[in-house]
Order: C-alpha cells, then structure tokens, then sequence
C-alpha cells in the first residue's frame, strides 16, 4: 500500500520493449536505499515489481495491462517519474490509501497560475466520474490529491509549491496524459450496495 506522498523525482534511464511488455530502468537513489529483489516501488501511481538494483537505479518489468492502462507506455528515456515506496505496517498515512493500481488515465486541460499556486483542470474518463467528488481523494500520476471541483466530464485540484517542485505535475502541460486512480473505498462502497439484499420478513422489528 502507499499513500500517494512522493518521496523522489526520479528519471528514466532506459526502456527496452519486447513484444506487449518492457523493462524499464530507472534512476532513483531515494527509494533505492535498502530496496531488494521483489520489492515494490510505486512509478507514477503503477505499483512496479523492483528486478534488479544498483547504482541508484532499479528495472521494473512492465506487463501489457500496465501498459494499456497507464502512461508508463510513453516514457522515453530522461522523462521524470515519480517515485514512492510502500507505507511500512505502523507508518504515517500521509495522504490517502493508495493501491498502485491505475484505474485510468486522463489529459490535463489546463492550468491556472495562482498567487503560490496553481489550479490544473483534467478531463474525467465516463467510467470513473461516479467515484470522484468534490473534497474526497483522487490519485494523478501517484499524488495524493484533494478534489477542488467535479462535474461529469472534468475535474480540478490545486496544487502548492511543494507538489509544483517535487513531482511531475509542476510541469504537466496540457494535453500530456497522467495516469488516474480513485478513492478504493468508493469502489468498495459501490459494491456492496450493488448486492445488497432487501431485509426479510423475519429480520423486522415487530411494533409493540
């Protein structure tokens, strides 16, 4: 699990594709430290298995569903990405539960300056807008992020200097692709009401 806090701006060294898969080698001597064979390491929200370290670097395996579903499929080598480990059991769950499993993907419509800010507008793919409101969590490109506004089409955020600096988003233009995944528990929510069955007879409190 992650939390959607981005500890490193990291940099891709190298992509070699095979076939409807890659391998991607990428530079991030932050969540590097102390990482191991089979470890996870969150890329722009897709939670990748680490294959091999070294040098500060890592290689990731990248499946076609991860591919289909993501941006990873447009990294080109020296492209920023950013990085996050998993929460350790008993961590600060500095922004929101975070799977690393990217439900879609979105285009930026435009950004607006502020005075130590900056409002970014996306477009909302139809089959997500249902489980993203106004003040609830939203994951763009693996940042933990507040919903400012949404309709059913689009949605916005604002974005402070700290995430501005530290991760992709402060230079996303608009047009460029980020990858999206929504508030776990909507979906949990929604399922269960979906199968939820109506009280019997027997389960009623009788009048006294």
């Amino acid at each position: 699990m992650f939390t959607g806090i981005i500890e490193e701006l990291g940099e891709v060294v190298s992509v070699d594709r095979a076939g409807d898969s890659a391998l991607l080698r990428l530079r991030g001597p932050v969540v590097t430290e102390g990482a191991r064979h089979g470890d996870s390491i969150a890329v722009n929200g897709v939670c990748l298995t680490v294959v091999e370290t070294g040098g500060g670097e890592f290689t990731a395996d990248v499946m076609a569903e991860s591919l289909l579903r993501s941006n990873l499929g447009r990294l080109t080598p020296g492209a920023r990405v950013n990085l996050e480990r998993p929460t350790p059991v008993g961590g600060r769950l500095g922004g929101h539960i975070v799977q690393g499993h990217v439900d879609g993907t979105a285009a930026v419509l435009s950004r607006t300056p502020g005075d130590h800010w900056e409002s970014v507008a996306f477009d909302l793919p139809a089959a997500l807008s249902r489980y993203v409101v106004e003040k609830g969590s939203i994951t763009v490109d693996g940042v933990s992020l507040t919903v400012v506004e949404a309709a059913d089409d689009r949605f916005t955020v604002g974005l402070i200097p700290t995430t501005l600096g530290l991760t992709t988003l402060g230079t996303r233009q608009p047009g460029e692709v980020v990858n999206l995944e929504v508030d776990i528990l909507a979906k949990y929510v929604e399922r269960m009401l979906a199968h939820q069955e109506p009280p019997r007879p027997d389960d009623r409190v009788s009048p006294r």
